[in-house]
C-alpha cells in the first residue's frame, strides 16, 4: 500500500468511526425520543431546527439540508408533522413560489417537553460512547468541532 493508498485508509477508517458513533447515538435517541414524546429523531431534528430560527420558519429545502433527507423524503415528513398539528407551511411574501414551514404552538409544547429526554439521553450516549477506545478521540473533539463551526 503506497502512501496516498495509506491516506485513503486512514480517511475510511475516520468515516467508520464517525459513522459508529452516529448510529450509537442515533438508536439511543431514537428509542428515548420515541418513549418520551412519540418523535422520531428526524422528526424531533425538524422542531428544533425551527425552533432555532428567527421567525420559527424555513424554506423546505433548509429543512431538507438540516435533516439530510431529500426534498421528497422532507415533503412526506413535513406533512406528517403538520397533520400531527405540530408545524404549519405559509406562502412566503417574496416568492409565491417559496414555501416556509413554521412551528405551532403544539409543535413548540412538544419540543420543550422533549429536549430535557434529548439532551439527557445524548450526554448519556457520549458518556458511554467515551468508554469505547476506538470512539474516544472522536467524542473529545467534538467541543472543538464546534467551537470552530
Amino acid at each position: 500500500m503506497g502512501i496516498k493508498d495509506d491516506a485513503v485508509e486512514v480517511r475510511a477508517q475516520g468515516w467508520r468511526t464517525l459513522a459508529a458513533l452516529h448510529g450509537l447515538i442515533e438508536s439511543e435517541l431514537e428509542r428515548s425520543l420515541q418513549a418520551e414524546a412519540q418523535l422520531s429523531v428526524v422528526e424531533y431534528t425538524v422542531l428544533d431546527a425551527l425552533s432555532r430560527q428567527d421567525g420559527w420558519h424555513m424554506r423546505m429545502q433548509q429543512l431538507a439540508r438540516a435533516t439530510a433527507l431529500s426534498a421528497s423524503a422532507t415533503t412526506r415528513l413535513v406533512n406528517r408533522l403538520e397533520d400531527r398539528g405540530l408545524l404549519t407551511r405559509i406562502l412566503c411574501a417574496d416568492d409565491r413560489r417559496g414555501i416556509y414551514t413554521e412551528l405551532t404552538p403544539s409543535g413548540i409544547t412538544l419540543l420543550e417537553e422533549a429536549r430535557p429526554a434529548h439532551d439527557a439521553t445524548l450526554e448519556r450516549a457520549l458518556a458511554e460512547a467515551h468508554e469505547i477506545p476506538e470512539l474516544a478521540t472522536l467524542v473529545d473533539a467534538l467541543p472543538r468541532l464546534h467551537a470552530h463551526a
